[in-house]
């Protein structure tokens, strides 16, 4: 699905979808306060709280128009 145009997945930007992250995962809060407030900022993405990656934040990956098809936590594509 690498540079696909689809239509945004029917959930909020904020929401990944739970296959990215259970909502059981230990540090999930945590996760989505980070996601949060890179996405406040307007910042491409944040350092995971978890891993120490950085991960693109669902409105970079929206405004970029395509999924890249590579699972991102935050892709606003998946439903």
């Amino acid at each position: 699905m690498s540079g696909e145009r689809r239509r945004l997945a029917a959930r909020a930007l904020t929401e990944p979808h739970p296959s990215r992250l259970s909502a059981e995962h230990p540090r999930r809060e945590r996760i989505l306060a980070a996601h949060a407030a890179a996405l406040a900022a307007d910042d491409a993405g944040y350092l995971d709280p978890d891993s120490g990656l950085f991960v693109l934040t669902a409105g970079f990956l929206a405004r970029r128009g395509t999924c890249c098809g590579r699972g991102c936590r935050h892709c606003p594509y998946v439903d």
